[in-house]
C-alpha cells in the first residue's frame, strides 16, 4: 500500500457517491469554483442510471444526460474523480474535516491503450456486475461502453498463473501494471455531500416468490438490463431458463415491500419502474400479454398519464391483490394471487415473472465511518438533522426518482458551498 497527502483544501468539497445525485452536486459545486473531491466506489460514474435502459417518463437512454455530464467533468479541472475508492475515515467538523480515502487498484494504468494481444492473454472470467451477474465477462474488462473513465479493469484475483505470465510478455508494458497496490489518500475539506445510492431489496429472502429457485423469476433491475440494447442478451426479453419469447408476464409490485417481514415501506419509484418495463414488452413483444398484480398503482408527481396509457391497453392487464406464492409447473410459473376487486382467489399461469424490489440505501449495509449523521430504522439519512457540514442527496435521503435525485444534489451543493465560502 502506498501514502499519498493531498494539498490542504479549505476551498474542497468531497463528495461521496458518484451516481447522478453525486455528479451534480460535483458539477454544481465545481462550477462556481469550488475543487471537488469525487469518491466512487464502482470502477466507472453513473452509479444505477448508467444501467438503465430507459428514463421515465420520455423513455430516452440514459447516456442522454450523462455524456453531457461526463464532457462537463472532463472540461473542468476543480474536479478530481477517484474511482474503485472509498471513504475510510472521517475526522473533523464543518470547514475543517480530515479524511481518509482508500484506493482499490485497477491494474490498468491509462498510459497506453490495452492491445488485443494482452486481451487475447486472459481467457478467465467473472460475473457480470454492471448486467447483474446475468451474464459473465472477461476478466480483463471494459465495464461497459460508455464507462467514465474509459478504461479497462483487470479482475487480477481472477487470472491464473499462466495468464499472469502471458500478460507479462504481451506489449505495451506500461498499460498493466500488475505489482500495482491499494493507495490512501489524505485529504482535508471544508464539506462533505453523501450521495451514496441505493441497492435493491435482496429478492432471495422472498422464499415464497421463488427467486432464488427459478431462472425466470427475475427482479425489475435484471429486466432493465434485460431490455438493454447493451445487456446480457442485446435487448432481446427472452426466458432466462430456455432463451424463448415469453408470451405471458407478470410484474408483481411491492415485491417485499410494504412487509413488516421484510422491507415495511413503499418505495415510491417501483411503479414506474414496472409500467416503464411493461412498455418496453409491448414494444419488443408485440403479442404477448402483460399482468400487473399491485396492492396500488403509486405514479410520481405528473405521471398519471403514463399509468393511463397503459390502463387502456388490451395487452396489459391490472389486477389488485398480493401475490401470495409462486410455483413452478411444467416450465410455467404459477401464482396463487387474492384478487381483492373481485373477492376471489386466482390462480394463473405466466413464462416470466417480474419482481418489483424496493429501494434499500447503501447507508444502512455499509455506513461511512466517522460522519456525524442521522439515519431512520431503515438507514436513509434524516433531511433537516444533517446541518453539520455534511449534506446528503438522492437515495441516500430517501427512495427518489432521477429529477428528485438532481434537485436533492443541487440544493446540497448549495449548502456546501455555502460553508467553502463562509
Amino acid at each position: 500500500m502506498t501514502e499519498n497527502t493531498a494539498r490542504s483544501g479549505k476551498d474542497t468539497i468531497l463528495v461521496i457517491g458518484g451516481g447522478i445525485a453525486g455528479i451534480t452536486a460535483a458539477l454544481e459545486a465545481a462550477e462556481v469554483g469550488c475543487n471537488v473531491i469525487l469518491v466512487e466506489k464502482e470502477a466507472y460514474l453513473g452509479g444505477r442510471v448508467v444501467r438503465m435502459n430507459q428514463y421515465f417518463p420520455k423513455l430516452c437512454p440514459p447516456t442522454c444526460g450523462l455524456e453531457i455530464n461526463y464532457q462537463r467533468i472532463r472540461k473542468n479541472p476543480r474536479i478530481k474523480v477517484l474511482t474503485l475508492s472509498e471513504v475510510s475515515k472521517v475526522a473533523g467538523q464543518k470547514g475543517n474535516f480530515n479524511v481518509t480515502i482508500r484506493i482499490h487498484p485497477r491494474y490498468v494504468t491509462g498510459n497506453a491503450p490495452i492491445s488485443r494481444a494482452q486481451l487475447d492473454a486472459i481467457s478467465s472470467e467473472i460475473p457480470n456486475d454492471f448486467n447483474s451477474g446475468m451474464d459473465r465477462t472477461r476478466a480483463l474488462y471494459m465495464p461497459h461502453d460508455q464507462a467514465f473513465p474509459h478504461l479497462h479493469v483487470l479482475a487480477r484475483y481472477a487470472l491464473t498463473s499462466e495468464e499472469i505470465s502471458r500478460l507479462e510478455e504481451t506489449e505495451p508494458r506500461e498499460a498493466i501494471d500488475l505489482s500495482a497496490g491499494a493507495e490512501t489518500l489524505d485529504v482535508n475539506v471544508a464539506a462533505i455531500i453523501v450521495a451514496t445510492g441505493w441497492q435493491p431489496y435482496d429478492a432471495n429472502n422472498l422464499d415464497l416468490l421463488g427467486y432464488s429457485s427459478n431462472a425466470d423469476v427475475i427482479t425489475n433491475i435484471e429486466m432493465e438490463r434485460l431490455a438493454a440494447r447493451t445487456g446480457p442478451t442485446g435487448g432481446k426479453i427472452i426466458r432466462p431458463s430456455d432463451g424463448r419469447e415469453p408470451a405471458r408476464v407478470a410484474f408483481v409490485q411491492c415485491a417485499g415491500s410494504r412487509d413488516a417481514n421484510n422491507l415495511p415501506y413503499c418505495s415510491a419509484v417501483c411503479c414506474m419502474a414496472s409500467l416503464k418495463q411493461a412498455r418496453y414488452l409491448r414494444n419488443k413483444l408485440p403479442d404477448a400479454s402483460i399482468s400487473i398484480f399491485y396492492i396500488d398503482i403509486r405514479t410520481i408527481g405528473r405521471h398519471e398519464e403514463f399509468y393511463y396509457q397503459l390502463l387502456a391497453d388490451d395487452h396489459v392487464s391490472f389486477v389488485k391483490g398480493k401475490v401470495a406464492r409462486i410455483t413452478p409447473e411444467a416450465s410455467n410459473l404459477v401464482l396463487d394471487v387474492e384478487d381483492t376487486l373481485g373477492g376471489k382467489l386466482l390462480q394463473e399461469s405466466f413464462d416470466l415473472v417480474v419482481l418489483a424490489t424496493g429501494v434499500v440505501p447503501n447507508q444502512a449495509r455499509h455506513p461511512l465511518p466517522g460522519l456525524d449523521i442521522t439515519t431512520d430504522e431503515y438507514g436513509f439519512i434524516v433531511e433537516g438533522v444533517v446541518r453539520n457540514g455534511i449534506y446528503a442527496a438522492g437515495c441516500a435521503c430517501r427512495p427518489t426518482d432521477v429529477s428528485r435525485s438532481v434537485k436533492d444534489a443541487t440544493a446540497a451543493a448549495l449548502r456546501a458551498i455555502q460553508d467553502v465560502r463562509r
